[in-house]
């Protein structure tokens, strides 16, 4: 999984001669398995008839899995990347078809190394002989249609990768040793997709949907990703519309774990990141489905993503769900016209993911309408039966409206306030590794306020009888959750089918033992029947929270900027507090007395403030059995400032340290005393690439001098009949590389060479290009052309700022980073690389 807001150079460039002689024996590799097929390499293989082993058999996985350990990080343009991961890839491949026979399915093999541009997210992407391992899997007699499964076998750097995303590759090879021993014909093709360039902000994903020949036949895709370290992997998006998809997996899936809750909230945006889905779905107009790993994603994108941490149950799960959801798919009527298929949305969720559940938005639509109409007559009859009967029920409701929101409101408000005097003591993030520390905390004050507001409105309503309070704060309670419905299923919302159930479910409860709660009050007996019929929602809202949990805090640690996270783990603690409250509320106006609760809440609340205060919950851990780390770049960079005839104006150099979490330094400071606020600075003067991060921390040193520096030649400079200027340049340097164009003022850029490429402004008002290439790749050629009105010629037209990222080999290293390196504690992960920037003006 790429993250969007934090685009990162990964890997050095890598010498010509050494490169060569690697690329000569992969392709000697290729010549002797694969069958040439023009500028790629191809083969057709055929698969035994034997009996096939069972599905999700993991010994190729846990082969893959040790082939995953020795090779270490795989950052694009890396030998590791481009020749060791593709050399293992094909190698497994070859012993498929070795295992096999002549049947009535065959396998083909091309390599594919593409070139292109395209723009997203307000910045724009090109690459150059990036690596894609595409295997097709079809019947004898050839197919027009086929799947597409899609993992990435890059990595970040000082990452083994192993759930991001080696995992998902191992399943896919052995998947497709499972079609390969299938002894009848499958009624459609499959494409195994295995790309080397995600972390790369998508770009072999690209490379393939929008080039390869391949990519015409693809009628839909299901993509493997991770956003944790194995666990269980949850289906988060589908689409777009295509409701035959979640049908599908519905159908096929062995081990459901899926909820349109999970789309909506990745597709808002609240989550900072991306995948492949992305691509697929905007460039090539496929539908698809985007599975990832969830559970610990505090080692997500870190040097404990290992093997070791992922259990077998983890890969048998997907392995079962992923092939049988190919097979139903291969076998299937709707893949080879989904057009037929393609209109609607779908609501769906798992039930503890013992089974799944899901119907089209239109019928949703008619049974959320349908309950908020039940809703609005049994008020309705409440009302009219009171009113004849000289009753004030409709004043009661209102007020009881106005409490309910009052103690929801303040129960917020004072929540917030200990989360910003938690923030203001420097105890940030105190529940990173104490999860359970940060729901007694900011739990019992919610519960605690709640119960407060509640127990004075009580006190205050003495002339009226308990049962009658309790009457109407349910239905206080339940007019609320029906407003929420009817707002969700007017805006569209698959997810409106939660608070349905939260109407729904009440309802028939009250309906059925209101009798019962008449004549016996607040018995046992009414309890118990009570909390049967709210268990069916509630339980799969507690299932929900927790899914909102496992996801939420570890992006914790890696979001530097925005709200404090301790203002967001209180607004999500409150919330859930809130919600699985709202139908136990009229149960405070049933009790006798509340004191003896009361007193344990602001006895846990008071003892959990003063440990939180005194410092007792550490943030981070680096127990070996369950790491909590904290999240450090550390980059030692260059800079070089040029004049406009092309002299250096000023240079300097230094190690810039930057938190990946809101804490700063404040827990490194007593480690390595250097590091303090006397040194802050912001992120943006020595971070020459695109970062969400807004400030660092800064340390002279010599400075880097690698051995294949950064070379930006201008190649001409030419005037167009347009009267606008255009420049070509031509940059040589290591794999991965960003770019800069800043037009001075009164002038603007109106075209450029990167291809799919649109013009468009970063946040920073600068046009932004992320540059990453593999192996042999050729100088990085590339035009813009600026339009100017009356401006000095002494002062220039543009300034292009280039830097240069190296994160392997020798020129990835250098002392003074090392020797920092080794003062950080053992919590803390540190992500470090070198960086040349170059500032020229033209």
């Amino acid at each position: 999984m790429m993250h969007v807001r934090r685009i990162r150079a990964q890997q050095s460039h890598q010498q010509h001669e050494d490169s060569h002689d690697e690329e000569a024996a992969l392709n000697a590799l290729r010549s002797r398995k694969h069958k040439p097929e023009s500028s790629s390499s191809s083969a057709a293989v055929a698969p035994d008839t034997s009996t096939p082993p069972g599905p999700g058999t993991i010994y190729t996985v846990q082969e893959a899995f040790g082939a995953n350990h020795r090779i270490g990080p795989r950052t694009v343009g890396s030998p590791e990347n481009e020749i060791t991961t593709v050399n293992y890839l094909l190698d497994q491949i070859e012993q498929i078809r070795t295992e096999s026979k002549t049947g009535p399915n065959f396998i083909t093999v091309d390599v594919q190394r593409p070139t292109g541009c395209f723009s997203i997210e307000g910045f724009t992407s090109c690459y150059d002989q990036v690596t894609n391992v595409a295997v097709k899997f079809e019947p004898q007699t050839g197919s027009q249609h086929f799947m597409l499964a899609n993992c990435h076998f890059d990595s970040v750097a000082d990452s083994p990768g192993a759930s991001d995303d080696a995992i998902s590759c191992s399943v896919m090879l052995e998947v497709l040793h499972s079609l390969a021993n299938l002894s009848k014909p499958l009624k459609h093709g499959v494409i195994f997709l295995f790309n080397g360039a995600e972390e790369t902000i998508l770009q072999a994903s690209h490379g393939f949907i929008t080039q390869h020949s391949w990519a015409k036949q693809v009628r839909a895709f299901v993509n493997l990703e991770a956003t944790g370290v194995g666990g269980k992997e949850l289906v988060f998006q589908t689409g777009p519309e295509n409701p035959w998809l979640v049908q599908a997996y519905i159908r096929a899936a062995v081990h459901p774990f899926a909820s349109v809750v999970g789309q909506e909230i990745f597709q808002s945006g609240l989550i900072p990141s991306d995948t492949d889905f992305r691509i697929f779905r905007d460039f090539g107009n496929i539908p698809g489905i985007d599975l990832a790993f969830i559970e610990n994603g505090f080692l997500y994108h870190t040097k404990y993503d290992t093997p070791d941490r992922i259990h077998n149950d983890s890969i048998q799960r997907a392995g079962d769900n992923i092939l049988s959801l190919l097979k139903h798919l291969m076998m299937s009527d709707e893949l080879a016209d989904s057009s037929e298929y393609r209109h609607g949305n779908m609501v769906f969720f798992d039930i503890l993911g013992l089974m799944m559940v899901a119907y089209t938005i239109q019928f949703g639509t008619v049974i959320n309408y349908m309950a908020v109409i039940a809703t609005v007559m049994y008020l309705r009859k409440k009302c009219l039966l009171t009113n004849r009967m000289g009753g004030r029920y409709m004043c009661d409701l209102w007020c009881a409206l106005c409490v309910l929101i009052l103690s929801w409101f303040f129960s917020l408000l004072a929540v917030l306030v200990v989360a910003l005097l938690v923030t203001l003591m420097g105890r940030s993030m105190f529940w990173y590794t104490h999860f359970y520390a940060g729901v007694c905390l900011y739990g019992s004050a919610a519960v605690g306020i709640i119960l407060k507001i509640h127990t004075w409105a009580k006190n205050h309503y003495r002339s009226a009888s308990r049962v009658d309070l309790a009457e109407i704060f349910f239905d206080a309670s339940l007019l609320l959750w029906c407003f929420v419905l009817f707002l969700l299923t007017y805006s569209g919302w698959c997810s409106a089918y939660v608070p349905m159930m939260m109407v729904v479910f009440p309802l028939i409860s009250k309906l059925l033992l209101t009798k019962l709660f008449r004549a016996r009050g607040a018995s046992l007996q009414y309890s118990v029947l009570y909390l049967m019929g709210l268990a069916v929602p509630y339980i799969h809202f507690v299932f929900l929270i927790w899914v909102v949990f496992e996801v939420f805090t570890p992006i914790q640690g890696r979001s530097a900027n925005g709200i404090p996270p301790d203002f967001i783990m209180a607004s999500i603690v409150t919330l859930a507090t809130i919600i699985l409250s709202s139908f136990f509320i009229h149960l405070i106006y049933l009790s006798r007395s509340t004191k003896w609760i009361l007193a344990v809440l602001w006895s846990v609340f008071t003892l959990m403030f003063v440990l939180v205060s005194f410092g007792v919950f550490f943030p981070y851990s680096g127990n070996p059995s369950s790491p909590r780390p904290k999240r450090v770049f550390v980059q030692h960079i260059t800079r070089r400032f040029h004049m406009l005839n092309g002299s250096l104006q000023s240079s300097d150099s230094g190690l810039c340290i930057s938190s990946q979490d809101y804490t700063g330094m404040q827990h490194i400071t007593p480690h390595i005393t250097q590091i303090n606020n006397s040194i802050r600075t912001h992120c943006q003067d020595h971070h020459p690439y695109y970062s969400s991060l807004s400030e660092s921390w800064y340390l002279p040193a010599p400075e880097v001098s690698p051995k294949a520096p950064l070379e930006i030649q201008l190649l001409s400079r030419l005037e167009t009949k347009w009267k606008t200027i255009q420049m070509s340049f031509e940059v040589k340097g290591p794999s991965q590389m960003s770019l800069y164009l800043l037009p001075h003022a009164g002038v603007s850029l109106s075209n450029w060479s990167f291809g799919e490429g649109t013009l468009q402004l970063n946040l920073s008002r600068e046009y932004f290009i992320f540059y990453s290439h593999g192996l042999n790749a050729r100088a990085w050629t590339f035009w813009i052309e600026i339009q100017s009105s009356d401006v000095s010629p002494d002062k220039g037209l543009i300034s292009l700022a280039i830097s240069a990222h190296y994160l392997s080999g020798s020129d990835g290293h250098s002392e003074p980073l090392e020797s920092l390196l080794k003062r950080f504690p053992a919590w803390a992960f540190t992500s470090s690389w070198i960086t040349t920037y170059h500032l020229y003006r033209y």
